[in-house]
């Protein structure tokens, strides 16, 4: 027998375990958006099915809680390498111990690991370890508190807080967790009144057993029935606090505020200098014609992704931004692959060997479904792998170095027809900090006004292929062209004549043209690389289809976004003859004014022609700091006290059902009832006290039971009240009641006070009044006058 009067029989241990899996199955969908593989399948199975052999086996034998602990342990250690760690399993089944160090390890360390990489992460390295301790933690727990608790209904909790787990372990974007949690709560439904089924049948035949017969009044069978719509009533509280918090919280339109979002990444490309301050650095003597990579695999035209950068602050354009969020700033883990299939494109498959390129960054092409590197680094390269797959960008913490060699699948989106069509999208880019005056003047130039954001981008590429020239400044025979892109260099693009600079300067020129045209538009750093160049290098032959990528072949380019996706812009010039340079004198500097007719628009007119359809709007002024403080706590103490309601709900609604029963036994219309319900309020807190009362107890019987004389006592008054010929008026009545009220209060004097709060949650004086609704449906009470009041 358990400590709620249910025996452990097969039925029981059965009933239990069948709940319990139901409930596991359906919470561990929570998990599935991070894991999407077939091993995580196996190992939930398995996982239950170890667990709950633990449980009922402690249950049976009446394990210590440290013996079931060590039991659970040893069950972790033996089976999570073939379980949470397939890749290091002998034969996929036994552990190996390069296995078993990945397994001790990952208890501590995958935790984080699992809320930084891309997901879903199916098997990869020791990531199915936080699962496994998770659902093997709720198995045995929860199976063990349904066996063997005195309230087994706690042991629903479990499969409770695995399902919350894997929403706090999930994805950002909310996939179906609303559907999941409501298939979870009619499980548990289920589950308990399973649990009430069981507890009446036993009372029955605990009864048929002791061959008593008992009766109850009228009162008694309304209290019993009314258990029920409490119940029911608990229950649809429940429902309603965790849809109503589930509807606050976890919108379906609005992306999870979890774990994910909140840990820090551990790869920062702030910490890193940018890539495109290093593009002359590729142009020097010695680099220039330097080996770099070889690339197999890539389509004629392609380009090499190096970085894509959406923050420039007049100095440099980097990767992300430390003044706003940027999405280009966020690199998570790579496991296995990313679903690309969204994207409308062609695949390509490259295959890189890297040459005298060194850097964190990791050269490909498109957007990026699965890399696999080769070589004897294979192995360390793919540990500190990171990837952005928004700007399509990719690093590895310890830097790519000769000899490295990996396979790429990815997805490169098609080119639009033309730009004159294209609309700007709705990405939010952190804000350029400064926009040169130079540069507003030569957009007013290049567009007109009326036309669409299309044609205007167009308009302003054609510009600057028209006025453009290029020129490194490197070559003794090249005119002088300052490296840099900071906003004096791009106003001295746009002030020299010719105008003079390389891919360093274009893209970023025509990125902020295009950013205030209304285009969210970014910065790609790479290499364009040159078949027919690269075949003619001594030093290497290239494999079939391959070609030598060398420093000559940097480039940059920009990526706006319509309202189809991002499109690849070239916005450099023709290389072309450069016509000799035009001197200094300010007075015969005169072109813009003899070309440029006077009537074009101004600057000012311009921030109307084409207003950004998606910008960073300026941060509002900050409130009143009193005030911000004073919403921040009623915010806090709203959510607080919401949260507690929703705990504490079920618990409320007890304690208001026991306060009900007992206005309406003080309520009785007739004194005699009130006499009675006085006794059983009593005896109802007796039992709410871990007295065990009998069923068929009279009330002498009890009072025995209750240290002192004064139970006694009362007892013998209320049996003369009952039985006496002459009936008791409202003064006895008011009398006896009194004295049962103290009877009952001092049940608890001299008691810890989570003794008295037990007592005042307690289901045990509700639960008995079923037991008797069900003995009086299977047995035949008996009628005498003088049985009743007998009875407690």
């Amino acid at each position: 027998m358990t400590g709620r009067g249910i025996r452990l029989e097969w039925r029981f241990i059965v009933g239990n375990t069948i709940g319990l899996l139901l409930a596991t199955l359906t919470a561990s969908a929570s998990l599935w958006p991070v894991y999407q593989s077939r091993e995580f399948v196996v190992l939930v199975g398995v996982t239950f099915g170890m667990g709950a052999i633990i449980a009922i086996l402690g249950a049976l034998f009446h394990w210590a809680a440290w013996l079931v602990g060590l039991a659970t342990v040893g069950v972790y250690l033996i089976a999570g390498v073939p379980l949470a760690v397939p890749g290091q399993a002998v034969r996929g089944v036994l552990p190996s111990l390069s296995g078993f160090l990945d397994l001790i390890a990952a208890t501590a360390l995958s935790w984080k690991q699992l809320v930084t990489i891309v997901l879903p992460v199916g098997s990869y390295q020791a990531l199915l370890v936080p699962a496994f301790i998770l659902v093997l933690l709720s198995t045995v727990i929860g199976l063990s508190v349904a066996l063997r608790a005195r309230v087994g209904e706690f042991g629903t909790l479990a499969p409770a807080a695995l399902f919350v787990a894997g929403i706090i372990l999930g994805p950002t974007v909310a996939g179906t967790p609303i559907g999941t949690g409501l298939g979870l709560f009619v499980v548990l439904l289920f589950w308990l009144l399973w649990f009430r089924w069981m507890r009446r049948r036993s009372v029955v035949r605990l009864s048929l057993q002791q061959s008593r017969r008992t009766t109850t009044s009228s009162s008694d069978r309304h209290i019993a029935a009314a258990r029920g719509l409490v119940s029911a009533a608990v229950i649809g509280a429940i429902a309603i606090a965790a849809g109503t918090g589930a509807a606050l919280l976890l919108p379906v339109d609005v992306p999870r505020d979890v774990l994910r979002a909140r840990v820090q990444q551990p790869f920062d490309p702030r910490d890193y200098p940018s890539p495109l301050s290093e593009f002359r650095g590729y142009l020097q003597a010695g680099q220039s014609d330097a080996v770099l990579l070889e690339v197999a695999g890539l389509p004629s035209g392609g380009r090499l992704r190096l970085a894509t950068l959406d923050s420039y602050d007049g100095i440099v354009y980097s990767v992300g931004s430390d003044r706003v969020s940027s999405a280009s700033g966020s690199f998570t883990r790579l496991p296995d692959r990313l679903d690309q299939s969204a994207v409308d494109g062609d695949r390509t498959s490259l295959t890189v060997t890297v040459a005298g390129y060194t850097g964190v960054w990791v050269p490909g092409t498109g957007q990026l479904e699965r890399i696999i590197f080769t070589g004897p680094t294979r192995s360390a390269r793919s540990d500190s792998f990171y990837y952005n797959d928004n700007s399509g960008t990719a690093a590895v913490l310890t830097g790519l170095a000769r000899g490295d060699s990996y396979q790429t699948s990815a997805v490169v989106p098609r080119a639009p027809d033309g730009l004159a069509a294209l609309r700007p999208g709705t990405a939010v880019l952190p804000e350029p900090a400064v926009l040169p005056e130079e540069l507003e003047q030569a957009l007013a130039r290049y567009v007109r006004a009326g036309d669409t954001p299309g044609v205007q981008l167009q308009a302003m590429l054609d510009g600057l292929a028209t006025d453009g020239y290029i020129s490194h400044g490197i070559l003794p025979d090249e005119p002088v062209s300052r490296s840099g892109h900071g906003a004096d260099r791009i106003s001295e693009l746009f002030t020299d004549q010719p105008m003079l600079g390389d891919a360093e300067q274009y893209a970023v020129a025509a990125a902020l043209m295009a950013h205030r045209l209304g285009f969210p538009a970014r910065v790609v750093v790479g290499f364009v690389p040159q078949p027919s160049q690269a075949s003619a290098s001594s030093e290497t032959a290239p494999g079939a289809g391959s070609v030598l990528v060398v420093g000559s072949d940097v480039s940059a380019w920009v990526e706006v976004q319509s309202t189809d996706g991002w499109v690849t812009i070239d916005p450099n010039p023709p290389v072309r003859e450069i016509p000799a340079q035009a001197p200094d004198d300010p007075t015969v500097v005169s072109r813009p004014q003899t070309v440029v007719p006077p009537t074009l628009p101004d600057p000012p007119e311009l921030r109307d022609l084409a207003p950004p359809e998606s910008t960073s709007e300026d941060p509002p002024a900050p409130p009143n700091p009193l005030l911000a403080f004073l919403f921040a706590a009623a915010a806090v103490a709203g959510w607080t006290l919401l949260g507690l309601g929703i705990v504490l709900s079920p618990f409320l609604l007890i304690i208001a059902a026991k306060a009900r029963r007992r206005r309406l036994r003080r309520n009785r219309a007739a004194p005699l009832d009130r006499i009675r319900g006085g006794w059983r309020e009593f005896s109802d807190a007796a039992v709410d006290y871990g007295i065990d009362v009998p069923v068929g107890a009279t009330r002498t019987e009890l009072a025995a039971m209750v240290p002192g004389a004064a139970p006694r006592i009362v007892a013998t008054a209320v049996d003369r009240a009952v039985f006496s010929p002459e009936r008791p008026g409202n003064a006895h009545a008011d009398e006896l009641w009194n004295a049962l009220t103290e009877l009952r209060r001092s049940l608890g004097a001299g008691k810890q006070r989570s003794v008295r709060l037990r007592a005042l949650v307690s289901l045990r004086s509700l639960g008995r009044y079923a037991g008797r609704a069900s003995v009086r449906r299977t047995l035949q009470p008996g009628s005498g006058p003088g049985q009743r009041g007998v009875r407690t």
